[in-house]
């Protein structure tokens, strides 16, 4: 079968600042509800960026894995909490490009790997390229390795990066190959090796780093990975131990950083902190910062895009009512909890993960009660997110916030958190609560979506939030805590910040002082856009990383 998007085709006039061919790597991306092919932030990121490269008519495609069963579906045991469910996905609207490449993996010398597109018309984004080894011909074995994103066993965690690494440098080059290849976080290292081979130049790799700590970056046995095809080929010993470091592992970050002619980290302070992170290891490229954004056309709510640019408060109040209405019916769809739209509500929702400390507000349950049956400033609060299916310390953490939230009237924690349900909590939410351990979180994104629809950020001073934050003016920020104080003292110390700044601040400005919280909201929305709205980070790219 061939196709138009059998070779490198756009449907549009490529602008003429960014005719450089890019191919852009990431193991998810979060494009629409409809294509399950994402886990949370990295996804979300990556998807906003191809749909400002398609409205830029920048010269780029997507490369990516055609999850059989995605990440997975989130939904309730017969006590309500938390269920993982995978269901196999087939998706129509994808086209068959003829396409099939071999990679080499550990003892089969040639798995099928089969490259679908996802058309620029479907979405609204730069043609996707997704890849599948769910082939006739391949044995079943392979056939499962793009079953699941981030998949619990380590060998087909390591034959996923290669599929993606090597798999896509192969459909790029059927394609007639690119100017630029850009890695989004470590995954698809194994294209870097393959593609030094194939002698593609150091100024054509590009890297983009996401974790701040060392912890974060996959590090794993180089004979092992030597063993499965992670190279391209099998490495002599001399030339592995080139590439090993920490006795004889090979860190993905490392390794890219080193191949790659320019790297990013995602915002400025994970910049300085990258730089430092990786500063003793040999021919590792400049951490330059681009900071992570958000895709405004698909993100902010048309009705508030055109109050915000009035300036006109009614029309805002008017629709900030039906959008909170709207989240509403989901909060009594799932938890048979009436909320009321004239309430604040805080939401706190994105991946549950350790760090980020979703369960903060119960870290001292009398303040807690207080609050959330405080009569004079009444408060609604609603958690959503997904824990990774195998991390069970996050699953406990999100069950418990069910079973808590069971006897509380203005209490809910919703399942199902893809882009559609995200989207209802960030135009329904009035404040969007972020607690992240300082120095953990890289960038995030979902307060960027939030305050373009209104939403207030509630913070911890970390990621991309130093770059937005005017204290009290656009935002609620969390008095600065040294990261090196001891865990259990950062919990105490930042649980009762946030109590003093939602008992004194936030519900006295929300009741109080209406005209100075419609100010605070509409500062927040100027001051998110355009700076982190994802077409200047598309634009950044180009002129930065690939110039």
């Amino acid at each position: 079968m061939s196709s138009e998007y059998s070779t490198w085709h756009h449907p549009y006039k490529i602008a003429k600042e960014y005719k450089k061919k890019a191919a852009y790597f990431s193991m998810e991306f979060g494009i629409h509800q409809a294509l399950k092919i994402y886990s949370g932030g990295l996804g979300f990121l990556a998807g906003s960026h191809m749909r400002s490269a398609f409205e830029l008519k920048q010269n780029m495609i997507g490369i990516g894995m055609l999850w059989k069963y995605g990440y997975y579906d989130q939904a309730r045991n017969e006590d309500q909490t938390l269920r993982t469910d995978f269901i196999e996905k087939t998706y129509n609207f994808l086209e068959d490009t003829g396409i099939e490449v071999e990679v080499p993996l550990h003892d089969n010398p040639g798995v099928k790997v089969r490259a679908y597109v996802l058309k620029p018309e479907i979405f609204g984004c730069v043609p996707m390229y997704l890849l599948s080894t769910d082939v006739e011909g391949n044995d079943h074995l392979s056939r499962t390795i793009t079953n699941h994103l981030y998949d619990s066993n380590e060998l087909t965690r390591v034959s996923q990066s290669i599929i993606l690494g090597i798999g896509g440098a192969k459909v790029v080059e059927a394609l007639g190959g690119a100017d630029m290849y850009h890695l989004n976080e470590g995954h698809a290292l194994p294209a870097f090796y393959y593609l030094r081979d194939q002698g593609v130049k150091k100024e054509q790799m590009a890297f983009t780093t996401h974790t701040p700590e060392k912890a974060g970056n996959e590090e794993r046995d180089g004979r092992h990975l030597n063993r499965c095809g992670f190279f391209g080929r099998t490495l002599s010993e001399e030339e592995l131990r080139k590439e090993m470091v920490n006795d004889g592992m090979i860190n993905y970050t490392v390794s890219a950083l080193r191949m790659a002619n320019k790297s990013n980290a995602v915002s400025k302070l994970h910049a300085v902190v990258s730089n430092d992170m990786w500063k003793d290891f040999d021919g590792v490229s400049e951490i330059i910062p681009i900071t992570n954004a958000q895709n405004q056309t698909f993100w902010q709510d048309n009705d508030i895009k055109k109050a915000w640019k009035k300036k006109n408060v009614k029309a805002y109040k008017k629709r900030k009512s039906e959008l909170k209405s709207e989240l509403f019916d989901e909060v009594l769809n799932q938890t048979e909890k009436i909320f009321d739209p004239n309430v604040l509500t805080v939401v706190w929702a994105r991946r549950f993960a350790g760090y980020k400390r979703a369960d903060m507000l119960l870290y001292d349950l009398e303040r807690f009660e207080k609050l959330i049956s405080n009569s004079k400033y009444p408060i609604q609060i609603i958690w959503a997110g997904k824990p990774y299916p195998k991390d069970y310390h996050a699953i406990e953490t999100f069950n418990h916030l069910i079973n808590f939230s069971k006897k509380s009237k203005n209490l809910a924690v919703l399942v199902g958190y893809e882009m559609d349900l995200s989207r209802k909590l960030k135009l329904g939410s009035d404040v969007w609560l972020n607690t992240p351990r300082i120095t953990r979180e890289a960038s995030g994104t979902s307060g960027m979506t939030a305050a373009m629809n209104g939403s207030v950020n509630v913070s911890i001073n970390d990621g991309w939030i130093p770059e937005f934050q005017k204290n009290g003016e656009n935002c609620f920020v969390l008095p600065e805590l040294d990261y090196k104080l001891p865990v259990w003292e950062q919990d105490e110390k930042d649980c009762a910040n946030l109590f003093d700044i939602l008992e004194n601040e936030v519900l006295p400005t929300y009741y109080d002082a209406p005209k100075k919280w419609q100010q605070v909201v509409w500062n927040g929305i100027d001051d998110v856009l355009p700076e982190f709205g994802s077409h200047r980070m598309a634009d950044q790219y180009y002129k930065e990383l690939y110039k």
